[in-house]
Formats: C-alpha cells, structure tokens, sequence
C-alpha cells in the first residue's frame, strides 16, 4: 500500500478506470473512475487509491479519516515495539583469573539475554603488549563461558593497547522483559582499584 502521506482520494484519483474493492473487502473488478465515486458517495465514504502502481490502479471504498487515524496508531505502535540495539562493552585485563572471568561472563549473558550486542575488550600494559596471545587466550575463556548464546559480529584484533571483539545474541537468547524489569547490575571493576571497568551504551542503526 502506498504511504499514506502519497494517498489520492475522491476526485484526486485522475484516471478513467479503477479495480474496485468495497468497503466490505469484496472484489468489484474494473470499473469506470465516475462509477466507484458514486458508489463511495452513495454510501457516505470515500474512495482511496491503495495501489497507485497497479493497472489499472487499485482502489477501495472506506472511511479515509477512520483508516488514516487506524494507520498511524499502527505506525506508533510497531515503533514503540522496536528493539533499541545498543552496544555494551565489558573490559578486562590480561591478568584477570577464572573467578573474574565467571563474574564478567554472567554480565555480558545477561546484556546478550536483553538483545544487546557487547564489545569484550582486553586492555595491555607495559611490557604484556609483547604478547598479544595472552589476549587471545582470555577472550577464548570468556567466549567459552557463552557458548551456543552468541553470533560473532567481529573477530579478535588489536585496537591500539587492546584487543577486542564484538558479538551478538542469538535469537533464542533474547529474553522478553517487563518495561522496566531489567536486571539492576552493579558496576564493575577491573583488578586494579585505579581503573574502573565501565560498560558503554552506544545506539546502533
């Protein structure tokens, strides 16, 4: 159907013949444009060009107040269902032990569970930037912790001192929650009392 912002109605409809559609939905077949004005007259409604596109054009007979209104409460509400993605990131370090590891993993389940995508990110000190594996070796334990709940969005790689790498919930991970019934989380910290381990929100198209 065309956008109803596009839609022409009544005498607006500027072509010879029309496929007709009742208000009762009932195929008309072709009709003469003056005939299916007449018809929506009779019955005090108007005539609406549905499918401009067609050849002839398609053209039903109803209450075009009733349908727009009907349309834009639509409209609001299939936004209102919309997911918001957001990207969360979740930041450790290299030197982060299996405990830390399980206490990280439960957070990032649960962003993914939320239909988030999350950004795991290892951050190098000093000296540990000579071995870039060791990075490697932590996402691993992380992802193993995850399996079967994530698709990968991005693979492992080196962004400046970090490595990080990006996933996405897979559909059956997804929870549907209550407005306002998320998971309270509390902050997270990284092994170093000097750095805190922030989660970012970022929206995404």
């Amino acid at each position: 159907m065309a956008d109803n912002k596009n839609l022409r109605i009544n005498d607006q409809i500027r072509v010879r013949e029309v496929r007709l559609i009742d208000d009762s939905g009932e195929q008309k077949g072709v009709v003469q444009i003056n005939e299916a004005l007449e018809m929506a007259r009779e019955q005090g409604l108007d005539l609406v060009e549905i499918a401009p596109q067609s050849s002839p054009p398609v053209c039903k007979i109803l209450d075009y107040g009733k349908f727009k209104f009907e349309q834009e409460k639509k409209f609001k509400d299939n936004r209102k269902r919309q997911k918001i993605v957001k990207l969360k990131e979740i930041r450790m370090q290299v030197k982060v032990d299996a405990n830390a590891l399980d206490f990280k993993s439960k957070h990032v389940r649960e962003f993914l569970e939320d239909g988030d995508k999350v950004k795991i990110t290892v951050r190098f000190r000093g000296r540990e930037l000579a071995h870039t594996e060791l990075g490697e070796v932590v996402l691993k334990g992380m992802l193993s912790r995850l399996e079967g709940l994530y698709n990968m969005e991005k693979t492992p790689a080196m962004e400046g001192r970090s490595m990080s790498t990006i996933i996405s919930p897979k559909p059956s991970t997804i929870k549907v929650r209550p407005e306002g019934q998320r998971p309270i989380r509390p902050d997270v910290r990284e092994d170093d009392d000097t750095d805190s381990d922030d989660t970012t929100e970022d929206k995404q198209d």
